[in-house]
């Protein structure tokens, strides 16, 4: 009876598995169909002749090099700087009187409901007074204060849930605050931090409306502006279009896979 049940299990997931990876498959199929020749509407994902050309054609059309770089560039800088604003915001609450904490957590899930399209003209003249505009201080000034109110929130969960008595040990040993966070909360909180940067990492991977809203040229521009470009270029050429996505979407699957092993409990 456990031996079939364990079965049964094990089929439900692969069924699952499949599912979420099938629109995956789609896409990297569909990138390999020859330009011309239209996408099948039956079950069958490979066309008869396999081209790689679409993958050739996109880095020729637009500079995706260029706009790797760029995007590289963001995340490197936004992902850890959001780690650490955050990781400090949720420290903070951790350590108050719980009627205060109760009170930042009320405030933090208001602003969660706060939709970005309100924030947009406010932002804009915030970075226009401080020279931001075209500059890529514009895709990572939300990190300084964490990217997310949720972000914070998974910060101050893991936190809390470290004993008090750990924090007194540190204390008598000498440790500051800044010190009991990074030698003490950190390390025993790496799989929120982990959690915290493939999240932060897939935002501002595939953040759109704050190229378009902030750069005026295409020097600065990222990846997700280098899709809309081909996408004007040719709306019905689906296997450039889906090659271009395959390079864009490979990098966090990628990072997602190397990050597994982290996401065990301390």
């Amino acid at each position: 009876m456990k031996h079939s049940s364990s079965k049964l299990k094990l089929a439900l997931r692969l069924l699952v598995v499949i599912l979420f990876l099938l629109p995956a498959l789609w896409m990297i199929a569909a990138s390999l169909h020859p330009q011309g020749v239209p996408l099948p509407q039956t079950l069958r994902l490979l066309p008869e002749r396999v081209t790689l050309a679409n993958y050739g054609r996109a880095w020729q059309l637009v500079p995706m090099g260029r706009y790797t770089l760029n995007s590289l560039f963001v995340v490197s800088v936004a992902v850890p700087l959001t780690i650490v604003t955050s990781s400090w915001a949720g420290f903070g609450m951790a350590q108050l009187p719980r009627p205060a904490q109760r009170r930042l957590v009320l405030l933090s899930l208001i602003v969660l409901m706060v939709p970005g399209i309100a924030l947009w003209s406010a932002r804009f003249l915030i970075y226009k007074e401080l020279g931001w505009i075209n500059s890529h201080l514009a895709l990572i000034a939300p990190a300084w204060m964490g990217s997310s109110p949720f972000y914070v929130l998974m910060f101050y969960r893991a936190f809390r849930r470290i004993p008090a008595a750990i924090y007194d040990v540190a204390r008598l040993d000498g440790a500051g605050v800044l010190r009991s966070w990074f030698d003490v909360a950190l390390p025993m909180a790496r799989p929120t931090a982990v959690g915290v940067a493939l999240l932060s990492f897939i935002f501002y991977w595939g953040d759109f409306l704050s190229p378009l809203l902030y750069l005026r040229s295409e020097r600065p521009y990222t990846l997700p502006i280098a899709l809309q470009l081909l996408q004007q270029l040719g709306r019905s050429d689906w296997p450039l279009l889906m090659a271009a996505a395959v390079m864009t979407t490979a990098v966090p699957v990628i990072l997602f896979l190397l990050a597994q092993p982290y996401f065990r409990k301390t």
